[in-house]
């Protein structure tokens, strides 16, 4: 065959082939193998009828009937933040979730059912909180409140973010404040301290001899200067296995250092007269705050001997009464560490919350401190509390005191916690 026949044949074998039509765009990723294109297969976020869904696409964007593309797939920013939570932790078995304990219902699972519905996070990342890298600054236990509560976690940053998430929170739970933090920020394990305060009626510091033993009573200037004396003694470092549960005295983790602590001026709530003992520390353990405040309050009713403070913090087992969780409330966290090297490096913000602080102090006045007062004056735990006072034997060991008559009654028992325990 000639040349010019050659050509001609070979234009016609071409005119056929360009003629017949292809296969669907979907069979080219699956022919492809190991080679299909990463447009194709990586994770995808998607906007479907407003919301925003995480899932994996394989196909490239459906056309409508009118010629029109779809809203084009647009990958919303997905970024570690912190917030700033305040709650008031009635009526919660705790902050941390429990999966799968429903009945027990915490601050965390009202927390995550926020955030799915405001659009932050994909709906099995609230059966999974590894998903989203979830973690808290201090676990909370039941009844106790946060007005500066801190968790990390990992969100897309829709608009609006903090009213969105609010709207579909109670009013006694709210995020107060957002800000971005490193990709491996940990909000427990970058946390340098922890302040709680201690709200409490100030007739658990009438003398049993000397003062009236109820709401009468007011908080005198040389009793304040004794508490605030008794409660300096705790300052630094000391042995705290007496303030737990499940301690022995010669494991390290019981040792914990204080920085200070101290009570402020007393103020009325109702015509009860209440004061804040405030303490900041590295960390802390299961019920200790809530001892160290119990052996002064003994100590200034006349109940135990000032010796036994320092004698608690020996290897000797000491019985030390554990005052009610009602009045118990994490105040604030501090990331001091993490602010010197990130906090000025022009990516991020300092971890300090000045800006926030009135949101804080306004929200403690609406929810917390009303809650306090309301709960004392109905259910008088202070009081109930005080009455088990001379059942304790201060310089017996725990295993004389602890016989069944020395029992403290069921209803004070219970697991409210410190906050952030081992």
């Amino acid at each position: 065959m000639g040349f010019p026949c050659l050509r001609a044949a070979l234009l016609r074998t071409w005119g056929r082939w360009t003629a017949r039509p292809g296969p669907p765009a979907s069979c080219f990723s699956s022919m492809a193998g190991n080679d299909a294109s990463p447009a194709l297969t990586s994770h995808q976020d998607r906007k479907v009828r407003g919301a925003w869904v995480w899932e994996e696409t394989q196909h490239p964007p459906k056309r409508l009937r009118g010629g029109e593309d779809e809203e084009s797939p647009r990958k919303l920013p997905k970024r570690k933040i912190v917030l700033l939570m305040a709650y008031s932790g009635k009526g919660y078995h705790g902050m941390q979730r429990n999966v799968g304990s429903s009945q027990f219902r915490t601050i965390e699972d009202d927390l995550v059912s926020a955030l799915i519905q405001a659009g932050c996070i994909p709906e099995n990342h609230g059966t999974d909180m590894r998903k989203m890298s979830f973690q808290r600054c201090a676990r909370t236990d039941k009844g106790v409140s946060a007005a500066g509560q801190v968790v990390s976690l990992k969100v897309w940053l829709i608009d609006d973010i903090l009213n969105k998430i609010n709207s579909h929170l109670p009013s006694h739970i709210r995020i107060l404040g957002l800000k971005r933090v490193t990709g491996g920020f940990n909000s427990k394990n970058k946390c340098d301290a922890r302040t709680y305060c201690y709200m409490l009626p100030t007739f658990a510091f009438a003398h049993k001899d000397k003062d009236v033993q109820d709401e009468r009573y007011r908080l005198s200037t040389d009793t304040l200067q004794q508490v605030n004396r008794l409660l300096s003694c705790y300052k630094g470092t000391h042995n705290f296995h007496n303030f737990t549960s499940q301690k022995g005295p010669r494991e390290p983790s019981a040792r914990r250092y204080i920085l200070e602590m101290y009570c402020e001026e007393p103020f009325e709530r109702e015509g009860l007269e209440f004061a804040v003992i405030k303490v900041k520390g590295q960390s802390f353990m299961m019920h200790q705050i809530r001892k160290m405040v119990g052996l002064v309050v003994a100590i200034v009713k006349g109940y135990a001997p000032e010796s036994v403070l320092e004698r608690s913090w020996g290897e000797e087992k000491v019985d030390i009464p554990k005052a009610p969780g009602l009045g118990l409330v994490l105040e604030r966290v501090h990331f001091e560490k993490y602010n010197q090297r990130f906090g000025n490096d022009g990516l991020h913000e300092p971890l300090d919350w000045a800006q926030e602080e009135g949101k804080v102090a306004a929200f403690k006045e609406q929810h917390i401190y009303p809650t306090i007062v309301s709960t004392e004056r109905d259910e008088r735990s202070m009081a109930q509390w005080l009455s088990t006072l001379p059942i304790h034997d201060f310089s017996a060991t725990v295993l004389m005191a602890s016989s069944p008559s020395a029992k403290v009654p069921s209803s004070l028992e219970g697991s409210e916690g410190d906050g952030d325990t081992d």
